[in-house]
């Protein structure tokens, strides 16, 4: 039965694990977890092809605890309760590890199924998932368990893999590989962090080699078309749309415009247009605002545009949009003015209104048809001194002009028109 190479070649011990230094490099956390063979409940954060699997399976080889796993994704409730069934009886007398993968797809009951038996110890939890645990595994669950973040593999680790595998296969098939100059790179390099898309791609290689003189040519020809877009990690609702969507709202706002440009070809290659648009127009008030007010309709033109125009087309009008947006003046006064605004609210001040703004129809309880509002176009300047702001934060500052020319030049013209004013 065919066995994919990446299963083969699963290591066994941790010294075989590629990458993860933070995590198991000699002293790392982890490591030291591990080798007292104390384990306790852990989640493996990260995405997929990072080790996680095969770390688990390595902790599960130094326990003499029953191994049992389930994914997630096919099990149900009545699978945990056979496991149940099993504790305390010479088929688990000293409890169960159990692995589950992607727990994010258990639901709050079935997760909650499992929380008297990992809080006293007769199943030690160790699950995985490719989403973030903080918001997809209910608080219980978390609370008894230690998280660990796994990265994607670097392209030297996924370069180590991409050589085992080589050597493995030259002596399974007993041919000599001859892999063309970047060859092997160009595979460790665009396989997205993931070793099992790697070692995929090494295997498929083989299969596509080209017989020459008892040797077999690993081609760079070969390998792009082996690898074209997997070294993308995209999706539509996890970590890595919000890590690109963020990724690209940052570089806008840290005046970058060459990473601005790198993020939008990433969002819009995983054909995430809508997510780039809204974070584009976003930007173009949280963080240009009244530095340069026409920002916004000058965005919002080229968002339309793209729109319109769909994709492949709708990246002109986006990258100009990106570009406008990290090269011109920033101001985030806007932002934070509504900012405290709001945390005023939250923390309960600013209620009720003064008399004179409020609106005519209160009068018809009093009978009062003169609430002593002052109309500022009557007065020089279009402006007249008054009260706005609710008695209990008259004072409060919450917009505060920015220094930026535009901003500036609106606070030297109210500072002249308030100076001058006389008072009603």
């Amino acid at each position: 039965m065919y066995q994919p190479l990446a299963d083969l070649l699963r290591p066994q011990t941790l010294e075989e694990v590629y990458g993860q230094e933070h995590l198991l490099g000699q002293g790392a956390i982890l490591r030291r977890i591990i080798e007292s063979g104390q384990i306790p409940n852990m989640i493996f954060y990260g995405p997929s092809g990072t080790g996680k699997t095969t770390v688990a399976n390595i902790i599960a080889n130094r326990t003499n605890r029953k191994l049992c796993r389930l994914n997630a994704t096919t099990a149900s409730t009545a699978d945990i309760k056979q496991i149940v069934s099993e504790l305390d009886t010479f088929l688990a007398p000293n409890g169960v590890l159990l692995y589950l993968d992607e727990i994010q797809a258990f639901n709050k009951k079935q997760q909650q199924s499992l929380l008297d038996h990992i809080e006293n110890g007769k199943i030690t939890l160790i699950a995985s998932t490719t989403e973030n645990p903080y918001f997809y595994v209910f608080n219980a669950i978390l609370s008894r368990s230690t998280v660990f973040e796994f990265k994607a593999i670097t392209p030297a680790a996924a370069l180590q893999a991409t050589k085992r595998a080589v050597k493995y296969l030259e002596q399974r098939n007993g041919v000599t590989a001859v892999p063309e100059e970047g060859a092997l790179e160009y595979i460790a390099g665009s396989c997205g962090g993931d070793i099992r898309k790697a070692m995929n791609a090494v295997e498929v290689l083989f299969s596509a080699g080209i017989p020459a003189e008892g040797q077999l040519r690993l081609t760079l020809a070969d390998a792009k078309i082996l690898t074209q877009s997997s070294n993308l990690r995209a999706d539509r609702e996890g970590d890595s749309h919000f890590d690109s969507v963020s990724a690209l709202m940052k570089s806008m706002r840290g005046s970058d415009p060459d990473a601005a440009v790198f993020y939008l070809a990433r969002l819009l290659e995983a054909g995430d247009l809508p997510g780039a648009c809204r974070r584009i127009l976003c930007s173009a008030s949280e963080d240009i605002g009244l530095a340069y007010p026409m920002a916004v309709p000058i965005i919002k033109a080229c968002v339309d545009s793209a729109l319109q125009l769909g994709l492949p087309e709708a990246r002109l009008p986006l990258t100009e949009a990106v570009i406008l947006l990290a090269t011109w003046p920033k101001s985030n006064t806007g932002y934070m003015a509504i900012d405290r605004a709001q945390q005023d609210l939250r923390d309960g001040k600013g209620r009720g209104f003064p008399r004179h703004l409020q609106n005519v129809h209160a009068d018809t309880y009093t009978q009062e048809r003169e609430q002593g509002y002052l109309y500022p176009h009557d007065f020089p300047g279009h402006w007249v001194e008054q009260q706005y702001l609710p008695d209990d934060l008259v004072g409060t500052q919450y917009y505060i002009y920015g220094d930026n020319k535009v901003e500036q030049a609106a606070r030297q013209y109210w500072d002249a028109v308030k100076g001058s004013a006389k008072k009603p």
